[in-house]
């Protein structure tokens, strides 16, 4: 089965601070990947990659297989982003923030308004449609984002830190909703955070910090290598090795 994302040998820097060296990750349609880190990981920076908000200037990132420098148009139109920023207009409704991004990815009126009506369908959502995006909840305006990102039928969905000031029962409404989409869209879904609980034993993960990958896998395969009790006590253990002195 081939790589929905593939970046390999990826490095970035900020001057002379080395926000990322040398990430090399992979995630396949139908999975579910954690991408782990403290902020300040590199998770942002290496999303900004992926999604051409910087130029990588080494190494290469591939969506289905189109690189994202060499064929940014045709990498892109398979990509749906929500990034950790809100980026809804709260002062228009939900059906005009939604047609408006259709438009962007050129979607022609009636297709566009079908779509949207069946991803708001799916997250219970298509009563606020001519509400503006201000009166929603947080944990709404998520699922508003996500149906949003969704509209073009993307096959890689990536996700920065979404449930950022969200409640508990609202983040864990958000990681079902996204773990789901991997089963009934065969979508393959990034989904950085550095929450512990947003990730199960069964999910793939990739340990991000300082700007490199400490390790890869899935998340009991990484907990069982270092010998912990969960994936916090593993995390720990990774970073505080990487971090100790020569």
């Amino acid at each position: 089965m081939s790589e929905a994302l593939a970046i390999e040998s990826v490095s970035h820097s900020f001057g002379s601070r080395r926000a990322l060296d040398n990430v090399s990750l992979g995630v396949r349609p139908g999975e579910f990947c954690a991408l782990l880190g403290l902020n300040g990981a590199g998770k942002t920076t290496l999303f900004s990659l992926i999604t051409r908000l910087y130029d990588n200037t080494s190494g290469t990132v591939r969506v289905l297989g189109h690189d994202v420098r060499r064929k940014p148009m045709l990498a892109l139109r398979q990509l749906g982003v929500v990034f950790q920023n809100r980026t809804l207009d709260p002062d228009l409704s939900v059906r005009q923030n939604m047609m408006y991004h259709a438009a962007l990815h050129g979607m022609p009126g009636k297709p566009a308004a079908e779509r949207m009506h069946l991803e708001l369908e799916r997250i219970d959502l298509v009563s606020r449609l001519n509400d503006k995006v201000r009166s929603l909840s947080g944990g709404q305006v998520r699922r508003v984002e996500i149906a949003r990102a969704l509209l073009h039928r993307p096959k890689l969905l990536l996700l920065d830190e979404p449930t950022a000031g969200l409640d508990m029962g609202s983040r864990r409404d958000i990681v079902d909703y996204a773990h789901g989409l991997t089963k009934s869209d065969d979508l393959a879904v990034l989904w950085a955070t550095h929450l512990f609980d947003e990730v199960a034993d069964n999910d793939q993960a990739v340990i991000l910090h300082q700007g490199r990958v400490l390790a890869s896998g899935k998340v009991g395969d990484i907990v069982e290598a270092q010998a912990a009790d969960g994936l916090p006590a593993a995390f720990e253990h990774l970073t505080n090795e990487a971090t100790e002195p020569a």
